[in-house]
């Protein structure tokens, strides 16, 4: 019996860089409602003014390369990168700050190296870490958010003014407007003394985390979990990464759960689900095997919790993301699938 043969190439389905990163940018729009809702408006101006210094500085970049704009401005990699570092900014941040976070993203971290899929960093967390080092005061100046009945007190225009000006409504106290996050107020009165459970005792923190930001997370949840249906990610890496934070945790917490925080708390709290689903998961510089995104999400995790729990930063989602960049090409190497019919020894 003679069967039909389809000649190659054997294409299911049309996938583009400009598809991948279309989806990324859709599944954030949850994540980025809620909050806008929760710390207003300076949300929205940081994604605008992060999207247009990103194209202007692509677009003059490719322009100084020799390379031809429509297509590379197309792809929406200097969106996505804009957004992923954006949502990651106080909502007040200074315009200048969001200017050089933008710059040192596509410039050094992206272009410098060759380019989209030769970076060996992921851009926005390079772009991130520049601002976080350099200027901590301002980096940690969010907003205090406010509950679901209402959104924040600051207009529009206040906070435009907020932001490009530095001036802050003379009907608001800098103490009564802005604060420590949840991850913030955890380190310090640990520091102090006190225990988890007279801590979480403050206002700042809600029903799992942080009161305003456990509602973004989800929102970033359900978005991440789109894309992995959608296998625009690969399900490895927020697995691994997630599946680690929530072991170590657990661990730490059942030696002393008065010196450690839950995991559900390390769960919903700072960058750690949109670290798991929209940053780590970056396939230019993320491991590529199926053991290897394992491996790499985990590490990933582990980091993330001892920087917490242990490190000089509240955080550190993103040190953590561009420590295992560059453990990828190693975990990458030893962790290669058998090939099909080879023996194994």
């Amino acid at each position: 019996m003679r069967f039909r043969t389809m000649t190659s190439p054997h294409v299911l389905g049309a996938t583009s860089v400009g598809l991948v990163m279309r989806r990324v940018l859709y599944a954030m729009v949850p994540g980025i409602t809620a909050l806008v809702w929760f710390f207003g408006w300076g949300v929205l101006v940081n994604l605008v003014l992060a999207t247009a210094v990103a194209l202007l500085a692509e677009a003059a970049l490719l322009a100084a390369r020799g390379k031809p704009l429509a297509p590379h401005l197309n792809d929406y990699s200097a969106v996505v990168t804009a957004w992923l570092l954006a949502v990651a900014l106080p909502p007040l941040a200074p315009w200048w700050m969001t200017v050089i976070g933008v710059l040192s993203a596509i410039v050094v971290a992206k272009h410098l190296y060759g380019g989209l899929g030769y970076n060996p960093f992921n851009p926005a967390m390079i772009g991130y870490v520049v601002l976080l080092v350099s200027f901590p005061r301002e980096m940690s100046a969010w907003l205090i958010p406010h509950g679901l009945d209402r959104p924040h007190a600051m207009t529009l225009l206040e906070t435009l003014r907020a932001i490009f000006a530095g001036g802050l409504p003379e009907r608001f106290a800098p103490d009564g407007l802005t604060g420590a996050t949840p991850l913030d107020v955890l380190r310090t009165k640990l520091g102090l003394g006190l225990g988890v459970t007279e801590i979480r005792n403050s206002p700042v923190f809600g029903m799992v985390a942080g009161s305003g930001w456990e509602w973004a997370a989800s929102g970033f949840l359900a978005g991440g979990l789109w894309l992995v249906y959608t296998r625009t990610a690969a399900w490895q890496i927020p697995a691994g990464m997630l599946g680690s934070l929530a072991v170590i945790s657990t661990i730490f917490y059942g030696i002393d759960p008065q010196r450690y925080a839950p995991p559900w708390f390390h769960l919903w709290s700072g960058a750690a689900i949109f670290g798991a689903f929209f940053i780590a998961t970056d396939p230019v510089t993320a491991s590529t095997t199926p053991r290897g995104r394992l491996i790499y999400g985990a590490g990933i995790g582990l980091l993330v919790y001892l920087i917490r729990s242990f490190g000089g930063y509240p955080d550190g989602v993103a040190f953590a993301v561009l420590l295992m960049n560059i453990a990828a090409p190693t975990i990458d190497l030893y962790t290669q699938p058998r090939v099909f019919g080879a023996r194994r020894g």
